[in-house]
């Protein structure tokens, strides 16, 4: 195979594992670093599980338009991992919201510009249910932008929305991967996501209470999976796909979990929503969880399985899985 993809972001969590897959099926890959220097730490985490002998690294920095254009010639498609999922909210929205968007249509648009055959973007459920009642949500669910659904979310719809704008009347096609909250090994990038640190957090004990808390799951390895699979799978094409549990877990099942795989600092004491909302007065990352308090959202998520053949690792196995190698 000589396919070529371009991986945005090839250094992060869920970069890293898209990479490594892509590399154990064939493709040529092309990642993308801020600055040259990541690069080496990323090959010889992705070198510990496959071959890096088609991998390469070009700089390019989502800020910035400069190297996009020639980051994706020669490139037959494109993975655009998205940014790392933070639960704090930043002091201004724009902090989060304006690099994600105008990140996005950087890299369409040199996409479309080079004639890339696909795009596949990593989005997030929180792009089409942030907000909205407890019940059930399918592919065509869209959050409200212009309500309080934190800047996370919209930053997360906004991007998307843009993604989708920017390939319309083109002959690029783009697919939306919708992770839920991402669980699983690193294979070695640094805790930049969420969820390695709520995890870290939980099993060292720094989380007195566990949160009335209950989200879609999914582990990065899957994640790395869905997105090679939406590259060639030619029923995707323009469509969004949820990749999460049908079925919220709740954060005192993840304790329960980690307690019984031996973690003992996990805390047993359910938080009382009041205490998280009093937090929320003066801690961001409290703030950004009161939206979540009490919901409990659940996702029809057939179509990743018929499109996209998706064979879901257990939940369970990759929370033990994870805090294992954050105990390392």
């Amino acid at each position: 195979m000589n396919d070529r993809v371009l991986v945005t972001g090839i250094s992060g969590y869920v970069g890293q594992h898209v990479a490594a897959e892509l590399l154990k099926n064939g493709y040529l890959v092309r990642g993308t670093v801020r600055s040259i220097a990541k690069a080496q730490a990323t090959k010889a985490a992705i070198e510990a599980v496959t071959s890096v002998e088609n991998l390469e690294f070009v700089e390019a920095d989502l800020l910035a338009d400069a190297g996009w254009n020639e980051a994706v010639t020669g490139c037959n498609y494109v993975i655009h991992v998205a940014s790392p999922f933070y639960l704090a909210e930043p002091k201004n929205e724009s902090d989060m919201i304006t690099p994600a968007v105008d990140g996005t249509k950087r890299v369409l648009n040199a996409a479309v510009h080079a004639g890339v055959r696909r795009v596949v973007l990593t989005s997030s459920v929180v792009a089409m249910t942030t907000g909205k009642p407890s019940g059930t949500y399918g592919p065509d669910a869209w959050v409200d932008t212009e309500s309080k659904i934190g800047a996370y979310a919209k930053s997360k719809a906004l991007a998307e929305r843009a993604a989708w704008d920017a390939v319309t009347g083109t002959p690029t096609e783009l697919v939306s991967i919708n992770p839920g909250f991402i669980l699983g090994p690193s294979l070695g990038a640094p805790g930049d996501g969420q969820s390695v640190a709520m995890i870290r957090d939980l099993v060292g004990g720094k989380l007195p209470m566990i949160p009335d808390v209950a989200m879609g799951m999914v582990d990065v390895r899957d994640i790395a999976r869905l997105h090679v699979a939406a590259l060639s799978t030619a029923k995707a094409a323009g469509r969004r796909f949820i990749a999460a549990t049908a079925e919220p877990v709740a954060m005192a099942h993840v304790a329960s979990v980690l307690r019984s795989a031996g973690f003992a600092k996990v805390p047993t004491r359910k938080a009382p929503n009041f205490a998280i909302k009093l937090m929320s007065l003066f801690d961001r990352e409290a703030k950004g969880m009161v939206p979540q308090l009490g919901k409990r959202i659940a996702y029809r998520n057939q179509e990743t399985y018929d499109v996209l053949g998706w064979k879901p690792t257990s939940i369970d196995t990759s929370l033990v899985e994870m805090a294992n190698a954050l105990a390392k």
